[in-house]
């Protein structure tokens, strides 16, 4: 097909290079129109580098402002121009860490009134008018509040998005061939407790078994792009130390799977027929 777009919906500055970098820059350079919707700025990020530990003392907002900055640096070295804050900036903060008090602010991300949040993204949906759109799993992942709120308002906002009679002010209506959730195979988190780098299985995220996993992209060609993004996130991402450090070494970090949520899977290879383009079976 030609003319293919691509929309990524993320919680954070930082989540976009980390789980889904490699693919942004293996469908940019092929000319896809990428798009990130970043649904918060960060603001309860835990800040990694030392340098930067006095922002703690400008309080939230002082880290937000840093990491949009860190994010526009990102998006540059993926060579992704198209970026849209849910809602605008600061519409919805950071809900922090399952568990945090800060759960319960009534400006939290995960307790984004519905309707408004759909509605925000059925407006960039119509704008965007993607062919595939990717986001989190039902579980976000690991269980982040904001990243469980993403695939929530993602997945409410499609069928809204191809409905004339829904808000014909946002644009014309536009249907979503596919929809993908971001996953890790439990072979790969077994490859990384096999290499010493974390201690066990009980130490990562539960993981997604193999033959659920639908898509792989190959992006290894674009490692160091990969990691390159994820460095300018530096307030966030240590690149030095622990699980990132170690990670990173192994071509196979630029190598990224994903769960079909919705859409007509196309022909893949291998023992489970995986995907290698997210756009496979979509005619245009």
């Amino acid at each position: 097909m030609t003319n293919r777009r691509l929309l990524l919906v993320h919680a954070h500055p930082d989540d976009e290079a980390s789980s889904t970098g490699a693919t942004m820059v293996h469908y940019a350079r092929q000319g896809v129109a990428v798009t990130l919707v970043t649904c918060t700025r960060g603001e309860l990020g835990e800040i990694v580098a030392a340098d930067l530990a006095g922002l703690q003392e400008d309080g939230p907002d002082g880290l937000a402002r840093l990491r949009e900055r860190e994010l526009a640096d990102a998006l540059g070295v993926l060579g992704v121009h198209h970026h849209h804050w849910l809602g605008g900036a600061g519409r919805w903060r950071d809900s922090g860490m399952a568990g945090a008090p800060s759960n319960d602010a009534p400006e939290a991300f995960v307790n984004a009134e519905s309707g408004e949040a759909v509605r925000a993204l059925v407006g960039v949906l119509r704008a965007e008018r993607p062919h595939v759109v990717i986001t989190y799993d039902g579980n976000g992942g690991y269980g982040h509040p904001d990243h469980i709120q993403a695939h929530r308002v993602t997945m409410a906002a499609l069928d809204p998005a191809a409905d004339a009679a829904y808000e014909p002010e946002l644009g014309r209506p536009w249907q979503v061939p596919k929809t993908y959730w971001s996953a890790i195979p439990r072979a790969v988190l077994q490859q990384i407790v096999d290499a010493g780098v974390a201690p066990s299985l009980d130490d990562l995220p539960a993981g997604t078994p193999d033959e659920e996993i639908t898509a792989a992209v190959d992006g290894r060609e674009h490692l160091d792009v990969k990691i390159a993004a994820l460095r300018a996130h530096r307030s966030q991402v240590d690149l030095d130390n622990g699980l990132f450090a170690a990670v990173t070494d192994v071509p196979e970090f630029a190598v990224e799977h994903y769960v079909l949520g919705r859409g007509q899977r196309g022909a893949g290879s291998g023992p489970h027929g995986w995907e290698d383009d997210l756009f496979a079976g979509i005619e245009g």
